[in-house]
C-alpha cells in the first residue's frame, strides 16, 4: 500500500505578514522538497469540503463564530498576539481541517496505509474556545474527534512532538478517557503549560517535559517512555502532531536533534502500531521554523511512513 499526502494550495493564501515564522514559504518548502523527490508510493490528494458540524464537537460554537466574522475583508487582522489571520486564511483553516478529514477517510478505506498532511495554519495551541501561538482551529483534535464520532473507535492515541507543549489538544481532551495524549516538549518554555502533574481526569494526559538543550539520544532515550504508554494504553488509531522544531536549527526553541531523529522516532513508533493498530497512523504538520530543517525532518519523517507500507 502507499502512503498518503495531502495538502492544497490555499496555505498560499494564509498570510501572516513580513517577518512571521509561520509564513507560507514553510509549506512551500515541504511541498517543494516531495515533488522533487517524486516517490511513486505517495499518493497526493486534497482536502474536501465537510460538514461543519464536525468542528462543534472540538469547538464552542460561539468560538467557531467569532472565528468565522474574523477574516478580514483585507489586510491583517490578529485573533491573539501570535496568531494572524488575512482574506485567505478562511479557506487555508478550512483545509487545514479538512486535510485529516481527508487522511483518516484514505486510511479507512484502504486507499492508503498511513498519510501526512501538509498543512498551515497548524493546530496544537488552538483550544475549544481560543486561539493561540499561530493556531485557529485544532486539526487533530478535530480529527480525533471524526474517528471517535464517525468510525466509532474507542482508543486513539495523539503523539505530540512539536517542542512546544500542545495545551490546546490537552485542554480539548483533559476529561476524555477515549484519548490519550502524550507530548514531549521544551519545558519551561512556551506556552508555560506542560508539568508531569497535568495528568488528564482519566490519567489520559501523559507529558514529558525535557530541558533546553536536550540532545538526540537524550530525546529517543525519553520517548522509550511515549512508547511504553502507548504499549499499555494499545491505541485502535494513532494520530501525530508533527513539529519539527525541535531540531537543532530551529530558530524558536533550544532542543538539538537532527532531522534522521525524525525518521528514528517514527519508525519506533510505527512498528508498535504495526502491532497495536494494524499501522492506522494520519500525522499532520504542527511547528517547525527552518525551512532547510523542515524540509529534511519531514522528509524523513515521511520516509519512515513510506517504510511501514
Amino acid at each position: 500500500m502507499k502512503t498518503g499526502l495531502i495538502t492544497s494550495n490555499t496555505y498560499q493564501n494564509h498570510n501572516t505578514g513580513d517577518g512571521h515564522p509561520e509564513k507560507i514559504d514553510r509549506v512551500t518548502a515541504v511541498i517543494k522538497n516531495f515533488k522533487k523527490i517524486d516517490n511513486k508510493n505517495l499518493t497526493w490528494k486534497k482536502p474536501v469540503k465537510f460538514d461543519k458540524s464536525i468542528l462543534k464537537k472540538t469547538h464552542n460554537l460561539d468560538y467557531i463564530n467569532f472565528v468565522e466574522k474574523s477574516f478580514p475583508k483585507r489586510g491583517l487582522s490578529f485573533l491573539d498576539g501570535d496568531t494572524v489571520i488575512s482574506p485567505g486564511s478562511k479557506d487555508a483553516t478550512i483545509d487545514a481541517v479538512g486535510s485529516i478529514i481527508v487522511a483518516i477517510d484514505g486510511v479507512q478505506n484502504n486507499e492508503f496505509k498511513n498519510a501526512f498532511c501538509a498543512v498551515r495554519p497548524p493546530g496544537h495551541h488552538a483550544e475549544k474556545n481560543k486561539a493561540m501561538g499561530f493556531c485557529i482551529y485544532n486539526n487533530v483534535a478535530v480529527g480525533a474527534h471524526y474517528l471517535i464520532n464517525n468510525y466509532n473507535y474507542k482508543k486513539i492515541a495523539i503523539i505530540d512532538f512539536d517542542v512546544h507543549h500542545g495545551n490546546g489538544t490537552q485542554d480539548i481532551f483533559y476529561d476524555n478517557e477515549k484519548v490519550l495524549y502524550i507530548s514531549t516538549h521544551q519545558y519551561p518554555y512556551y506556552p508555560g503549560s506542560g508539568s508531569e502533574k497535568e495528568k488528564g481526569k482519566f490519567n489520559n494526559i501523559y507529558n514529558i517535559p525535557l530541558p533546553a538543550g536536550t540532545n538526540s539520544e537524550e530525546y529517543l532515550n525519553a520517548y522509550e517512555f511515549v512508547l511504553k504508554k502507548l504499549k499499555d494504553f494499545r491505541p485502535e488509531f494513532i494520530l501525530f502532531s508533527a513539529g519539527f522544531d525541535a531540531h537543532k536549527d530551529d530558530p524558536l526553541a533550544q532542543f538539538e536533534l537532527s532531522s534522521k531523529d525524525f525518521y528514528e522516532l517514527t519508525k519506533r513508533t510505527l512498528k508498535l502500531a504495526k502491532v497495536c493498530c494494524n499501522g492506522k497512523v494520519v500525522s499532520i504538520l504542527e511547528g517547525g521554523y527552518d525551512l532547510i530543517a523542515l524540509q529534511e525532518s519531514t522528509e524523513m519523517h515521511v520516509n519512515a511512513l513510506l517504510e511501514f507500507n
